[in-house]
């Protein structure tokens, strides 16, 4: 007589997961399906803003300190003056506004839109020409030299076109231009010396603009027989408009605060709000109107201000395109 085998219950530990040899033929385990796990990017740690402090703190010290400075001064009588200093008054920002001082305003800008206007005129084509060439060495030879040209002025700017174009100047004598009534003291000299360094500081800002400019749209303007004049018409520069004009703000913005070159090469001869700012300060004009040469500079923050308000949003349309 034979008893059959009493079945032995199986617990989870002792069972064979893989199904193999030795697993119980009487009692099975359901396997848990394993949740899949999102993957989480690194949050950022709580204190990862306390980076930027230092940065805060040197604008809040380098800028934020003498703008405050300069508008209390603006409203306020100078310290020298007859009847004492920190009395509130308009009239600074009044005389600002007026006769000589608005002559050297409207001077400013007309130079600072001029030599903006013509940078981005002549700029253009040679920052297109360098970024379509073939030779490597070119585009890095011109950039390299752009971004020093950008740079160059002050005196040493000054020095060398009284040297090459001055009434004494080397090619001034060789091609005797004074005869042809040449003079580099003028607005029209002044405007050359600035598009020295304005036209390289646009060749370096519209160049990334024109590497944004995918070949594709040019293929497809050329397979609808679309002309080059065409091309650029209608698609180029409409796509380029907001970098052009973002780059003509920032040429003004850089022209209208430049002070150096045009106080050692000109002097008085054509006016200049910053040249008058200088001269306010060291009492040239009139005594205890200190306080006036900071409602000048209110006047330039103003335009600088406006200036920026423009450039940015043009900025930020022009990346959404180039990008």
């Amino acid at each position: 007589m034979t008893t059959a085998p009493t079945p032995v219950p199986t617990t989870p530990a002792a069972t064979d997961l893989g199904g193999g040899a030795g697993a119980s033929s009487t009692a099975t385990t359901a396997t848990p399906t394993p949740t899949p796990h999102r993957r989480r990017g690194p949050r950022p740690r709580g204190g990862s803003w306390l980076a930027t402090v230092p940065l805060f703190l040197f604008f809040a010290i380098g800028f934020g300190l003498p703008a405050v400075a300069i508008v209390i001064g603006a409203f306020t009588t100078s310290s020298d003056a007859d009847g004492g200093g920190g009395q509130f008054t308009l009239d600074n920002v009044t005389a600002s506004v007026q006769g000589a001082y608005w002559t050297a305003m409207v001077s400013s800008l007309k130079l600072s839109a001029l030599t903006a206007l013509l940078s981005t005129v002549i700029g253009l084509p040679i920052a297109q020409a360098v970024v379509t060439s073939r030779h490597t060495w070119l585009r890095q030879a011109v950039l390299t030299a752009s971004g020093v040209l950008a740079n160059f002025g002050g005196l040493p700017l000054a020095f060398a076109f009284v040297a090459t174009l001055g009434n004494a100047g080397e090619i001034t004598k060789l091609l005797h231009l004074t005869d042809h009534g040449w003079s580099l003291y003028t607005f029209t000299g002044l405007t050359i010396v600035y598009l020295y360094f304005l036209i390289p500081l646009m060749v370096l800002t519209i160049t990334p603009a024109l590497d944004g400019l995918r070949v594709q749209w040019r293929e497809a303007a050329h397979n609808n027989r679309a002309t080059t004049v065409q091309y650029w018409r209608h698609v180029a520069l409409p796509i380029l408009l907001p970098s052009l004009l973002g780059g003509f703000v920032l040429l003004f913005g850089s022209a209208f605060a430049a002070y150096a070159t045009a106080a050692a090469m000109v002097g008085a001869t054509v006016p200049l709000v910053s040249r008058s700012i200088a001269d306010a300060l060291s009492g040239n004009v009139l005594v205890g109107q200190g306080n006036l040469a900071l409602a000048l500079s209110l006047n330039m923050i103003v335009v600088a201000v406006l200036v920026m308000a423009v450039y940015l949003p043009l900025q930020r349309r022009s990346a959404r395109w180039l990008s």
